[in-house]
């Protein structure tokens, strides 16, 4: 992974020490609280209902198990004992003191972490791939580019306040597991048909309150032209995007009310313009960073382990997880193991200090001292030798840490919602845990197959309702909560925005409403049919019918 050099650590230990003065005098009353609003937002600490929450940004979502350990201490020491891993691949902490936050900032850049750019109407966080460098079907590690970026965007003078936040994702595997189609830059690596690599370009993607799926501005841009190409669409934006108008000042909107056409040719003639400046990458460059990357010492094994055979053959549980939650790797004889961060009687995405330690000693031990963060709020440890996953399963076990749930009804994607979110205006989490309640046998999540539920407390759609199978979106109506439900939804490669099937749902009757959906998608799959298949093949209208002829 990434090390800082001496520039990186120069910069954070002054931008540490900066916001300590500015704490200091914002205690002291020095500093207003609409003064010291900007500061405290450029170092990720955000005002929510009841208390700070702080932001930590995990870069491409790859930690190490010191840095983990890290959160975990942090966590202990200065919150409730416990994160939250967001679908941004950041980590949040809810309950910080002001005082404290400048120590919380100087124990993360001990361990090469900040919390730059988690805030602001700036470039966030750079996600990629859970999987990259070891997912059987990528075309070549996005990492080093998802690095490069990070570089170039990091407190870029030209776009330190954009008209809006602004998101970039990158993968470079087939099936689309960085969810980039809804981006503002979307990049995937592709072959082009002199077999040289580049990038498609995605650009307009993003949910919230007015929802798109990113259109391709490139077919196939040369990698030594990412960052100058990249420079230019964010050109574009900062000059053209609306900033009279919160609501319609994302990049989105801009691509939309102009067209893609007219957008691209101000992106190509920004791009042009640029030619002199010195943005190449250039392979130099290239594998420098890519170095950071290279693959662990393997060693090799055979494709399959026969102790794990025969565990799995004696043990339903563990044989449940080995079918549901590990993943084939590139190199013969390791798995991808996903940790759940979604047990039936958690808050999915929430995380506490000892599971964190748990995690961290896993890693150490058994996967070359790694961890990645998904954008699904889950954990994954990428270099696993199939021989260790007994042991792996077991330590999981102990810290509850092994529910064989992903990509079933119960690894659900879920806001914190109004119990801690003041943009919020409904709850999200009682909604997540009575759904596990409801669907809380195992056999019956298993029975229902893959299925992507995805919940947010507001329009701001953090918990990307839109593009869930089955998206519940908080409203509230004279003061009570409601859930409007979409349906058809998908982050993948064949991406798409639910549709809204019909009017909100009271709190008690939202259950109920997912269980008739499910009802129906039992009642009319095919053999081998998944729910989004199903839904794509019957439409909506026996959905609809179910949810709302008796209602």
């Amino acid at each position: 992974m990434y090390q800082y050099d001496q520039t990186d650590h120069t910069l954070i230990k002054e931008r540490v020490a900066e916001y300590r003065d500015q704490v200091s005098r914002r205690l002291e009353g020095n500093i207003s609280e609409d003064n010291f609003r900007p500061l405290r937002l450029k170092n990720g600490l955000y005002m929510q209902l009841h208390a700070y929450m702080l932001r930590v940004a995990i870069p491409y979502g790859l930690m190490s198990s010191d840095q983990l350990r890290m959160l975990a201490y942090i966590g202990r020491k200065y919150d409730k004992g416990y994160g939250h891993f967001t679908t941004r691949q950041n980590l949040q902490y809810n309950w910080p003191t002001l005082e404290d936050t400048p120590d919380i900032l100087e124990n993360l850049a001990s361990v090469e972490m900040s919390a730059i750019q988690t805030s602001g109407n700036v470039n966030r966080n750079v996600t990629s791939d859970p999987y990259a460098g070891v997912a059987p079907d990528e075309l070549e590690d996005p990492r080093p580019y998802a690095e490069i970026i990070r570089q170039f965007v990091t407190l870029h003078p030209e776009f330190s306040w954009l008209p809006r936040k602004f998101k970039i994702a990158i993968t470079g595997a087939e099936d689309d597991r960085a969810a980039i189609n809804v981006h503002d830059i979307g990049l995937k690596l592709k072959k082009n048909a002199a077999g040289e690599i580049g990038f498609i370009v995605l650009v307009g993607g993003g949910l919230g309150r007015s929802p798109f799926i990113g259109k391709v501005i490139r077919e196939f841009l040369p990698k030594d032209d990412l960052i100058r190409y990249i420079q230019a669409i964010l050109r574009v934006y900062n000059m053209e995007g609306r900033r009279d108008n919160l609501y319609k000042a994302r990049i989105k909107i801009l691509v939309h009310q102009l067209g893609i056409k007219n957008f691209a040719k101000l992106v190509e003639d920004e791009f042009k313009a640029s030619k002199d400046d010195i943005l190449l990458v250039g392979r130099e460059e290239e594998e420098r960073i890519s170095a950071f990357f290279a693959p662990p010492d393997y060693v090799k094994l055979p494709i399959d382990d026969i102790g794990v055979v025969e565990a799995s053959t004696n043990d339903n549980a563990f044989a449940e997880w080995l079918e549901r939650n590990v993943t084939r790797h590139k190199q013969a004889g390791y798995a991808i193991v996903n940790v759940s961060l979604k047990p039936l009687d958690g808050v999915p995405g929430d995380i506490t200090s000892d599971q964190m330690d748990a995690i961290a000693r896993l890693a150490e031990k058994y996967s070359f001292s790694q961890i990645r963060a998904t954008h699904r709020q889950n954990l994954v440890l990428p270099d696993v030798a199939k021989r260790d996953l007994i042991s792996v399963w077991q330590g999981l076990c102990d810290k509850n840490l092994a529910t064989a749930n992903l990509n079933r009804i119960s690894d659900i994607i879920c806001c914190p919602g109004m119990d801690y979110c003041s943009l919020a205006t409904t709850r999200s989490i009682p909604i997540a845990q009575r759904l596990n309640e409801r669907f809380k046998h195992l056999d019956n999540i298993l029975n229902i197959g893959e299925i992507h539920l995805n919940i947010s407390g507001c329009i701001n759609a953090c918990g990307h309702h839109h593009v869930g199978h089955i998206g519940i979106l908080g409203v509230e109506k004279n003061g009570e909560e409601f859930y409007q439900v979409t349906l058809g939804g998908s982050s993948s490669r064949d991406a798409e925005i639910g549709k809204i099937i019909g009017p909100a749902f009271s709190s008690e009757e939202i259950v109920d409403a997912v269980e008739k959906l499910i009802g129906v998608y039992i009642s009319n799959r095919e053999v081998g049919e998944q729910y989004l298949d199903t839904y794509r093949r019957i439409g909506p209208i026996l959905f609809k019918e179910a949810l709302y002829d008796a209602h």
